[in-house]
């Protein structure tokens, strides 16, 4: 009923939005966004021909920034929120956290049901009217929970409500209140899981991952055979299957009650949707292992390890690479025994096809060092980016690497380590290639806090400018320095401070006390997402004033974020009634830090510790990030002409337009920095075991 009122709502409001002024709307935000548009006529365009030329270019509405949408009446504002709902606008945290405090403060939030599901997790949830909560909680749930990895509090206080919405004791949990949950299960504790409905398999379904112990927990409730797919022994393909990812973590125990046949199959249709691209790299590396280990003590496999290196399940051939129960039939002791050179040369594709375990993968890597001794091929390069974590840098210093396009394949996904990403590049720079604007986009941010030095410092201006706004905050915090005075120097002739802040804000982690201290002056209301990301020990410096400045309009959060490590350790160097008087709740320091979600995505103990050491920087994490793609939407409601123009193309008003043409109290080099920037802020993403196996 709720999501029916919403589409016919906004369904009502595509007429009123699609108005005359919509030729003079898209020349506004074309001329305004400097994007590269997609057939777009000189003379404009008529209304008929508007959706058409929508369609064919990203959304505009991407864009969105908080500073000069403050200016909006609430009338647009609403009008600009509702349009985000329709369209589904991937906005970032940065974003979505000031948009909810200017909805908050146009009273815009009790229109929660005609708004983003992303912006409803920034809300002030105190403010949700209990006759309201379960609708609330309702959209809210089917947003990105991901989105408040930088708001702990924020993040426990929305499963409370949710919980608080149920209006009774919870001690477990009902289809019912599943169904109202969602997402937010993925932050319980295994106890809660092992206790509710078996249909909680629904919400953990939707879990991106899942800790030590709720994989512990889902293994109890499959062994137990209350679910719906019933006990082990009476498992088929199709009930597996329902499981979806869920599958990947079953334990080796529980698939040996699991009949072969039934277990073979589905191994067939993994391995098969592995090579289909439908199964991540690393869920298929973690089933495959799993499932493995459970035959790893029948008969023939005790009888394979008493041959030695002889090979006694055949020769390898092409034909066999194509079975996809290759993996059942040849452990890595017979890869390596029955799998000639000229057959891998040959079918090194296919192979690669399956989802390996990291000891046959190091049997490949092998074989291909006798095949190519003076190193891999640039075009056998593309084949194997399952493998090239396991290449040292003397060995990738062998490799010729002559296209953008090979650095995109190797460094694009999580195919390379950070650490080996200066390496890969280097090769690229000798043969005469140019680091773009296009390539450093394609790549991602992450990969920029592994570039040398030498590096970061010979991409022209002009690239930097198009490399958009990447997320640098898992770099080493000297690489942050680096690369904030990088954007300095490009930067800083800005037209206004508004400006100016947009463009360096990503870079803003790497920025001195200085520059935060002249931000807090220049009126620019800083988003939480941005402060928590700053450099923790020039955060502790800034004054309480320095902080109620910087946020601005935005300060009120940070009493969603007091449990980040960064703003703790901020807290800490302050007087406690002068956070009192924020409104901050100070029992975070006088009783400790409060436990995180079960999924939060870092360790804030061990950073709080991690802080104070001197000289943690340059040690390179054994793997990456995941990447996360966003999608692109094309723009089919348009915004009024008016509203579009304010928020891409208008000069902020006051202060902020008066910028002097060189921004900033002075010019940064990466030159003459002080200990104290060379001090790491690790940030860590939870990982399995298996995710460094490639």
């Amino acid at each position: 009923m709720i999501r029916s009122l919403q589409q016919s709502a906004l369904g009502s409001r595509v007429g009123a939005l699609a108005s005359p002024g919509l030729t003079l709307l898209l020349s506004l935000t074309a001329h305004c966004s400097g994007l590269q548009t997609k057939g777009f006529p000189k003379g404009g365009l008529n209304t008929s021909e508007a959706n058409t030329w929508v369609r064919d270019n990203t959304s505009l509405l991407q864009n969105f920034w908080c500073l000069p949408a403050s200016e909006l009446s609430r009338e647009e504002l609403s009008t600009l929120i509702r349009s985000l709902a329709s369209q589904r606008v991937p906005l970032k945290a940065w974003q979505l956290s000031c948009l909810a405090n200017l909805a908050a403060r146009q009273g815009l939030q009790d229109d929660f049901v005609f708004h983003p599901p992303n912006l409803l997790l920034f809300y002030n949830l105190s403010q949700v009217r209990e006759a309201n909560c379960r609708a609330f909680i309702h959209h809210a749930v089917q947003g990105d929970t991901e989105l408040l990895a930088n708001l702990p509090n924020q993040r426990v206080a929305l499963q409370h409500t949710a919980l608080a919405c149920l209006g009774r004791p919870h001690l477990q949990l009902s289809a019912s209140d599943l169904g109202l949950l969602g997402v937010l299960v993925c932050d319980m504790e295994a106890p809660q899981i092992m206790t509710a409905d078996p249909r909680v398999l629904k919400n953990l379904l939707q879990c991106p991952r899942l800790t030590v112990m709720q994989t512990i927990a889902l293994n109890a409730l499959l062994a137990s055979g209350k679910t719906q797919i019933g006990p082990p022994g009476s498992w088929n393909l199709e009930g597996l299957q329902a499981l979806g990812p869920l599958a990947t973590y079953i334990s080796p125990q529980l698939w040996e009650k699991v009949q072969e046949a039934v277990g073979l199959d589905f191994f067939r249709s993994v391995v098969a949707a592995y090579r289909a691209g439908q199964l991540s790299r690393h869920d298929a590396r973690r089933f495959v292992t799993n499932f493995l280990e459970s035959k790893a003590n029948s008969v023939s496999s005790r009888l394979k390890r008493r041959t030695g290196s002889s090979c006694v399940r055949g020769n390898i051939t092409a034909a066999t690479l194509h079975d996809d129960l290759f993996l059942v039939h040849y452990d890595c002791t017979q890869l390596e025994s029955c799998l000639g050179t000229r057959v891998l040369r040959a079918n090194l594709d296919p192979l690669l096809q399956h989802p390996l375990p990291a000891e046959c993968q190091r049997v490949v890597k092998a074989k291909l060092a006798q095949i190519y001794p003076h190193g891999i091929p640039e075009d056998q390069l593309h084949l194997i980016t399952s493998l090239v974590y396991l290449y040292s840098l003397a060995e990738i210093s062998q490799w010729n690497i002559t296209s953008g396009d090979t650095v995109m394949v190797l460094l694009a996904s999580d195919a390379a380590l950070e650490n080996q990403t200066e390496a890969v590049l280097q090769k690229f720079l000798d043969h005469n290639g140019k680091l773009t604007g296009a390539l450093l986009v394609a790549i991602g941010g992450s990969r920029l806090c592994w570039m040398s030095l030498k590096q970061i410092q010979i991409i022209q201006p002009s690239e930097f400018r198009l490399a958009g706004a990447p997320d640098i905050s898992p770099c080493p915090q000297s690489r942050k320095d680096v690369l904030f005075a990088k954007a300095h120097e490009v930067f800083r002739n800005a037209s206004t401070v508004g400006e100016y802040y947009y463009l360096i804000r990503p870079y803003l982690g790497g920025a001195p006390l200085k520059e935060l201290q002249y931000l807090a002056q220049a009126n620019i209301s800083m988003d939480i997402d941005t402060f928590t990301n700053l450099n923790p020990f020039m955060l502790k410096n800034l004054s309480v004033d320095n902080v109620r400045n910087l946020l601005g309009q935005n300060v009120g959060d940070l009493q969603k974020a007091r449990s980040h490590p960064s703003v703790i350790l901020w807290m800490h160097s302050q007087n406690m009634s002068d956070l009192s008087e924020m409104g901050l709740d100070t029992n975070t320091l006088a009783y400790g830090i409060s436990r995180p979600p079960a999924n939060t995505a870092y360790p804030p103990s061990d950073l709080i510790h991690t802080l104070n050491r001197p000289g943690n920087d340059g040690v390179a994490p054994t793997s990456g990030c995941p990447l996360v793609h966003l999608g692109y939407l094309s723009l089919t409601v348009a915004l009024p002409s008016s509203l579009l123009w304010l928020l891409l193309c208008q000069a902020p008003s006051g202060p902020i337009g008066t910028a002097p043409k060189t921004l900033g109290p002075w010019t940064l080099t990466p030159s003459g920095r002080t200990p104290e920037h060379q001090i790491q802020k690790q940030h860590s993403c939870q990982m399995e075991q298996d995710t460094h196996l490639g």
